[in-house]
């Protein structure tokens, strides 16, 4: 296929026209249009054509109410009969482009935006109406969205943050601003874009053409105003009337640079400080005043002359660029009372550009005032060593620690040991003068250094000013050694001799250590005591080298003959006086092996004779062997016990009353006597005791009246009854004991038919027994022989 179009007039493509062949022949340039009436059409050139194609481009954004035409299809097959049939197909067919398909009309239905699509392929066709065949090949052609200017410039990278020194010179640029338009940029002035300032002049100009922002003024100056905001215009249609425009800001900074000298705010200061400020404390911060900032505004001072060298020093605060004073040496109000300074400042990062600027440094004088306080005292020396000899009478002097007011007020002092640092209270210390004496005697073998605190404290009597304390540690006093413990053996020696050992045979070497310490050190001399010197048995030999040896005179040693034998050694130091000691070895006699190894030692164990081992071990085995069976016949015994309630034929009442006391011995007789019980009518007198045996004889005979009649009542009743008129009559008697006593009470009753068995009632009634003799039987039986020897015993009873 070719394409051709012919343009009339160019400003207007939209009113061109072309010709479309479908069969590859030229196209036909027609002098009328294919809408007026029908006719002879004057041709160029007489060809066969095919397909008439009137219009390629559609305006974007119509805003008409019908829709919009497009073009018109057209086949020569078609002769206006109606037998033809156009189909469009391709982008945007049915659904924007629709064709009329008896006329092969085309029309745009929807609004078209050609910054969304520039361009649509559609495919157009015609067939028979009846058997939808072609009648002719499927062209393909194109539909163009012509643009109009409905877009806006935009700034994409916008708002804009921009910075600039201060003091640039005119005309630097500062940044470059960029719109763009989506309109189409190759048909005519809708994409063409202008750039201008708005707000921001006259410090700032922008290029219309390139949008680069420039400086308007030369030497701006950040410290009169660091921050400018600017607006910037785009507008398309190179800026003429009815151009589209958009706008941006721009935040332009100065930055700063190191124009401005850094001068101090006042040429003089003053401070005051206490004379107790701590050394590396800081004195004072002085600041000279940088409009710069940043590491333009950093600062180095330093002290450039002063009446104190070497008592202060100045470093710079990195953080704010303050001068910190710092005190390097103590100050002492008595010895200066004041100091003066020479303060600079200097700018570390000078800019060689703005050099005629100034001198970027400055000075300042600075006084320091030192203000009094009281002081504690002052030891004339920190540090004190003392020595002191051991043998020291309690009292002794043994130094002086002197210390003074350092203050205008020079008070007197007062020194006082510090206990805890002396708990034994060995020294004392005059509280004037300040001399330290032993107060105890003094042992170096168990303290040879003493460490001490002493308090000076100034003595203040008409102030109301603090006192103060000063410490100083004597750190050292030490106790002078002398020759007062004797040597002794430097261990407990276990001597072993063999009974095979050879005369001069070394058995034992000995040493000996002291607790005192010589200045020459140590030498002992050894030699056996005099009560053995002579013996015969052993000999011993100092060696010359603080040690001796012990050897046998003798040999054929025997166990059984003397098995220990104990040898006092004498030794005696070196000291002056020399001290000596008496030390026993003892000397164990052993059987040894052919080694010289003990194999026992000590005196010989004799064993019987005609028995072997065996034996000994069976009649030893026998012996255990009964003490087994003997404890356990012992233990079966003991655990055997009495059945708790009697067979039922012995029906026997007895009530056992327990208390944890105990009873009155054996004069603890009449606790209770069982005939009252039987005799209940009886009455006891309550003023006599009843844990006690008494003087007089026990019963009474009182009225019937002042009693119930106890045998008138049934046994149950006569218990109660009695039971609680004894419990009332301990309750009231005063002479009763405060504690408890064993009360027995054992009655049959009387309504048994079988009659009583016991020997209770004996006394009650006739007996053909004789119990006098109960009297020839000693103070034991002397109750017995009162109640059962008494021959008008019933009458007592009655």
């Amino acid at each position: 296929l070719r394409f051709i179009f012919n343009l009339g007039d160019e400003s207007l493509p939209h009113r061109s026209c072309g010709l479309l062949v479908l069969s590859g022949e030229p196209c036909h340039r027609y002098s009328k249009s294919p809408h007026s009436d029908p006719g002879p059409w004057e041709v160029l050139h007489r060809h066969k054509r095919s397909w008439v194609w009137n219009q390629f481009f559609v305006l974007e954004e119509y805003t008409g109410n019908e829709p919009l035409y497009v073009g018109k299809l057209h086949s020569d097959v078609d002769k206006g009969d109606g037998k033809v049939k156009y189909v469009l197909s391709g982008e945007g067919a049915t659904s924007i482009f629709t064709i009329d398909e008896n006329t092969g009309d085309i029309h745009a239905t929807k609004r078209l935006d050609r910054e969304a699509q520039a361009y649509y392929t559609l495919q157009a066709q015609a067939v028979d109406r009846l058997t939808n065949l072609p009648v002719e090949p499927k062209s393909e052609f194109v539909v163009k969205v012509q643009d109009i200017n409905d877009n806006e410039p935009k700034f994409l990278d916008g708002p804009y943050l921009a910075g600039v020194p201060e003091m640039s010179p005119l005309g630097t640029m500062v940044v470059q601003v960029a719109a763009t338009d989506a309109d189409d940029p190759t048909y005519g002035n809708s994409a063409r874009v202008v750039y201008s300032i708005i707000h921001g002049q006259p410090y700032f100009s922008v290029e219309p053409k390139t949008g680069i922002i420039r400086t308007a003024l030369p030497n701006m100056d950040r410290e009169t105003r660091d921050q400018y905001v600017l607006v910037i215009q785009a507008k398309d249609m190179v800026g003429q009337m009815g151009g589209l425009s958009g706008t941006t800001s721009v935040t332009v900074t100065l930055t700063d640079v190191n124009d401005n000298p850094p001068p101090f705010l006042q040429g003089n200061y003053q401070y005051t400080v206490l004379e107790s400020l701590p050394v590396q404390s800081v004195v004072a911060r002085i600041k000279a005043a940088d409009a710069d900032i940043g590491s333009n505004a950093e600062m180095d001072y330093r002290i450039m002359d002063g009446d104190g060298p070497g008592m202060f020093n100045i470093t710079t605060d990195e953080d704010t660029q303050e001068g910190v004073i710092i005190l390097l040496k103590p100050l002492d109000f008595e010895t200066k009372g004041s100091f003066s300074l020479r303060i600079e400042a200097t700018n570390r990062n000078i800019d060689s550009n703005f050099l005629s600027a100034g001198p970027f440094s400055d000075t300042a004088s600075v006084k320091v005032t030192v203000e009094d306080v009281n002081e504690p005292p002052v030891f004339s020396t920190p540090l004190s060593k003392m020595v002191v000899s051991e043998d020291a009478k309690v009292g002794t002097s043994i130094g002086r620690v002197s210390a003074h007011d350092p203050d205008t007020s020079n008070s007197a002092i007062r020194y006082s040991i510090d206990r805890n640092t002396d708990l034994e209270r060995f020294f004392n210390v005059d509280a004037l003068s300040g001399v330290i004496s032993t107060a105890k005697p003094l042992d170096r073998e168990a303290n040879s250094v003493h460490n001490l605190t002493i308090f000076a404290i100034e003595s203040r009597k008409y102030t109301v000013a603090p006192t103060q304390t000063c410490l100083s540690r004597i750190t050292l006093i030490t106790v002078l050694d002398i020759n007062d413990n004797a040597p002794v053996f430097a261990i407990d020696y276990e001597t072993l001799l063999c009974e095979n050992a050879m005369p001069g045979q070394v058995i034992q070497t000995i040493s000996a250590v002291d607790k005192d310490e010589p200045p020459s050190g140590h030498r002992f001399y050894f030699a056996l005591a005099a009560p053995v010197a002579g013996n015969l048995n052993f000999t011993l030999r100092d060696n010359k080298d603080n040690t001796a040896s012990i050897l046998t005179k003798r040999g054929g040693f025997r166990r059984r003959e003397q098995p220990v034998y104990r040898l006092p050694v004498l030794i005696v130091d070196s000291g002056s006086p020399a001290l000596s000691s008496t030390n026993t070895l003892s000397v164990r006699v052993c059987d040894c092996d052919s080694d010289g190894v003990a194999l026992s030692c000590g005196a010989v164990a004799y064993t019987a004779t005609g028995l072997s081992t065996g034996a000994l071990l069976a009649i030893l085995g026998c012996i255990l062997t009964l003490l087994v069976m003997v404890l356990l016949i012992v233990t079966m015994r003991r655990r055997k016990k009495e059945p708790l309630i009697l067979e039922e034929e012995r029906d026997i009442r007895e009530n056992i009353v327990r208390y944890d006391d105990e009873g009155g011995g054996e004069e603890d007789t009449e606790a209770f006597d069982m005939v009252t019980l039987r005799n209940l009518n009886v009455i006891r007198d309550p003023k006599v005791r009843r844990d006690v045996t008494p003087d007089t004889p026990t019963f009474f005979h009182y009225p019937s009246a002042s009693r119930p009649a106890y045998k008138s009542l049934p046994d149950n009743v006569v218990f109660r009854e009695f039971i609680w008129d004894r419990l009332k009559d301990a309750d009231v008697d005063p002479s009763a004991p405060p504690y408890d006593s064993l009360q027995t009470y054992a009655f049959e009753g009387s309504g048994s038919v079988a009659e009583s068995l016991s020997s209770l009632e004996s006394l009650s009634t006739d007996s053909e027994q004789n119990y006098d003799y109960l009297s020839n039987w000693g103070p034991r039986f002397k109750k017995l022989a009162d109640l059962y020897g008494n021959s008008d015993g019933t009458s007592v009873f009655s």
